[in-house]
């Protein structure tokens, strides 16, 4: 007897489909899965066992042979469970599920037969739309994430007796944990699954923001007092998605100005949204309650993060923090703590915008399209050219020198804006200071303007043009030309800080509302470097 159903699994952070083929034969009982499963699908043979023998099925005393196609691809997870307990229920005739072409199913089995989420479900949801699936099957706390995908009929459960109408017995009180104490069923008619009984249905936005309780962000640069230079400096580089660093002694207001990054940022269109939330689905980071992510991720690890952690892998790769701040923020507060291997790692998915991470079976590549927002001291002890009335540097030349080499040079030529933060001279009180609300004005409408230019291209900020198209897109007048030429020449900047200023100098046009760049705005662009 043979029967097939459909499975997806995670290749990165794209869905898979997988087909999960069940053979039942005469022979000594035993259950083999072929297709290069890793040990957690290996181990679902007892899993399904047991699950289908809690819930009253018999499991059948034959050779079951159940292949998972196709079989050059490794997979990995538990996300099998559920379509292997059908598969072997179809086959043997026990359980009729109609539209089962047309159907993905995906869910962990407990060995009572209740049904555990799986990871990832928002790609292979994707995914199961673009093959033409009609609906997905799957633990009933996956459902919000599935529905997010609309054109799919989405069918949730917690436990594999729903599968059967206990209606009568629900009445009465049962719970899907209770008809699992039955042992044995009764040679009868098979349990004819009606899908329309399990349908799923999403909860509207606006229930959905009431459910999460989402409150308004209490930050706002209103709260940061002076400072109108470093604003100005994380306005260009909202405007553009410039990578900044911000260097200056303690107590500036460094991290705090960077933090309130986010409420200045606009929100992401559809297909960022998509892409943001398939990584947080498959780094198993997304909440049940939640919709599409519609804010930039901000992403902040501690200094004492791995590179593995920063770029991500494992023996199972999952996406690290470059990836998670994908259309968002990396925030590396106090630069030159993190270990100078993990702040070289950054150097490449900084120019591609991508990790790829190779694996004797697979290569995944991840993307990591980011915002890099550092701050740094000048000097171990943070006092080192500081204007402070008590505090002195008390660090040697030697140290400070040791203490800045931890980020080299390359690394430091892909920032494009570097800001110092001194103390602050504007006490509070003094002046109404600049809103978050009032900087994002000046974003949106720089935003607005490279939607425009773009339109029809794949760049979307200034900060991604390169090549030719940097040269048409930022084109300079001859006076703006002279000035960028020869400060290159007088303070030997490399031809990547070349571009880094036209690319900045191309968003400080945009916020004047100017279509050319002026000698005034490629000065502007040289001071930040």
């Amino acid at each position: 007897m043979y029967g097939k159903l459909h499975s997806a699994c995670l290749y990165g952070i794209d869905g898979v489909i997988i087909q999960v083929e069940a053979d039942l034969a005469n022979g000594l009982p035993q259950t083999s899965i072929i297709g290069l499963p890793d040990s957690s699908i290996r181990e679902s043979v007892e899993r399904v066992r047991a699950a289908i023998k809690n819930c009253g099925y018999a499991y059948p005393l034959q050779r079951v042979t159940i292949n998972l196609a196709p079989a050059d691809l490794r997979k990995e997870g538990a996300a099998f469970d559920l379509a292997i307990a059908l598969g072997i229920l179809t086959t043997s005739g026990q359980v009729q599920l109609p539209g089962a072409d047309r159907l993905l199913v995906i869910g962990e089995l407990a060995l009572d037969g209740s049904l555990r989420p799986v990871t990832g479900v928002l790609s292979m949801a994707e995914r199961a739309k673009r093959e033409g699936f009609e609906g997905l099957l799957l633990p009933v706390e996956n459902a919000p994430e599935a529905a997010l995908i609309g054109g799919l009929n989405i069918y949730g459960i917690s436990h594999l007796n729903d599968l059967e109408d206990k209606s009568g017995d629900r009445e009465s009180g049962k719970s899907g944990s209770e008809f699992a104490s039955v042992t044995s069923r009764p040679e009868k008619a098979p349990v004819i699954v009606s899908l329309d009984r399990l349908a799923y249905t999403p909860l509207s936005s606006a229930a959905r923001a009431s459910y999460r309780g989402e409150a308004a962000s209490l930050e706002d640069y209103r709260d940061v007092f002076g400072q109108q230079h470093v604003k100005r400096a994380l306005t260009i580089a909202a405007a553009g998605m410039h990578n900044i660093i911000l260097i200056g002694p303690p107590g500036t207001g460094k991290t705090m100005l960077i933090k309130r990054l986010p409420t200045i940022l606009p929100e992401l269109s559809e297909q960022e949204s998509l892409e943001t939330t398939k990584i947080f689905s498959a780094a198993g980071k997304l909440k049940q309650t939640e919709g599409l992510l519609r804010r930039r991720p901000f992403r902040s690890p501690h200094h004492t993060i791995s590179p593995g952690g920063l770029i991500g892998g494992g023996t199972i790769p999952k996406p690290g923090e470059v990836s998670l701040a994908h259309r968002g923020i990396l925030f590396l507060d106090e630069l030159p703590e993190f270990s100078r291997s993990v702040l070289e790692v950054l150097r490449q998915p900084m120019e591609d915008h991508e990790v790829t991470i190779s694996r004797a079976r697979a290569v995944f590549t991840y993307p990591a399209r980011f915002m890099l927002a550092c701050s740094m001291n000048p000097c171990p002890c943070g006092y080192y050219g500081s204007d402070h009335p008590l505090q002195r540097c008390t660090c040697s030349l030697r140290r400070i020198a040791g203490y800045r080499s931890k980020i080299s040079g390359p690394l430091l030529d892909r920032i494009d804006i570097q800001v110092d933060v001194p103390r602050p001279k504007e006490m509070p009180g003094a002046s109404e200071p600049l809103s978050s609300e009032e900087m994002r004005k000046d974003v949106d409408a720089a935003r607005e303007i490279q939607l425009r230019r773009y339109h029809g291209t794949p760049f979307r900020w200034n900060s991604e043009l390169y090549g030719s198209a940097l040269r048409r897109y930022a084109p300079l007048d001859q006076e703006a030309g002279r000035i960028l030429n020869s400060t290159l020449e007088a303070l030997g900047l490399s031809m990547r800080a070349y571009d880094r200023i036209l690319k900045l100098s191309r968003t400080i046009a945009d916020l004047d509302g100017s279509g050319s760049i002026t000698s005034a705005h490629i000065a502007e662009a040289i001071q930040y470097r």
